[in-house]
């Protein structure tokens, strides 16, 4: 981990909070409390990701925002007490990754966060990786534990999702547009069968069970153990 995050929340209570648990779960942590102080570390620091408030002194976070993706595609999670659709619609059309609204759960905020940085792998990342398993992306090259796997194309795709997304459940139809396409027409149950055949190659080798089964709902790739 160790990624730089800049929180920009002018109610120092809320930042501090925020700083305590975020440092805790292993990010580096800078704050400011005005939009014009906000802007500018955030346009001169080298951050991974903004979680930005609304409501600021000195310029308001819809304008921050606009500012930085003028120069900067970084990850920006909005996270604030305005929650109509009006202005969570105005965020995400500026360019804000995601939008949380006050009050919030900690562990939804940082599973966003993750989910956030996650998405911002950048073009040219040539290896990713979760508890144990690598993938390299240039070479089709897969290992957990040291131990070289072989899987067919489709299945490395599925792998490669899984652990993009890792720690968040993914329905089936979250998988199925991303894995096999919008437009995929064949078997429904396509996805547990793949599933079934990633499970027998990273899963049932090994002591400890990545793959869940999320009930009623989908697959989640999770370092606890399956109990399905």
């Amino acid at each position: 981990m160790g990624e730089n995050i800049l929180i920009i929340e002018d109610e120092k209570k809320i930042a501090r909070f925020l700083q305590i648990e975020l440092e805790h779960g292993g990010y580096n942590v800078a704050i400011e409390y005005s939009g014009n102080e906000g802007l500018r570390r955030a346009l001169d620091g080298n951050y991974d990701l903004i979680i930005l408030d609304l409501m600021l002194p000195g310029m308001d976070g819809f304008s921050v925002l606009k500012e930085i993706r003028k120069k900067s595609s970084i990850p920006v999670i909005i996270l604030s007490a305005k929650d109509e659709i009006k202005d969570k619609v105005m965020g995400l059309d500026i360019g804000a990754d995601d939008y949380l609204t006050k009050p919030f759960s900690l562990e939804e905020l940082m599973a966003r966060i993750r989910n956030a940085l996650r998405r911002n792998i950048k073009a040219n990342t040539k290896k990713i990786s979760y508890d144990g398993i690598t993938m390299d992306l240039s070479t089709y090259e897969v290992l957990r534990d040291g131990q070289k796997i072989d899987l067919t194309k489709k299945e490395f795709d599925l792998l490669k999702y899984l652990i993009i997304n890792a720690e968040i459940v993914l329905t089936r139809e979250n998988i199925l547009e991303n894995v096999w396409g919008y437009n995929y027409i064949g078997e429904t149950n396509i996805v547990d069968v793949y599933i079934r055949y990633l499970r027998s190659k990273i899963d049932e080798p090994f002591s400890n069970k990545l793959i869940q089964t999320i009930r009623g709902v989908g697959y989640s790739l999770r370092k606890e153990k399956n109990e399905n």
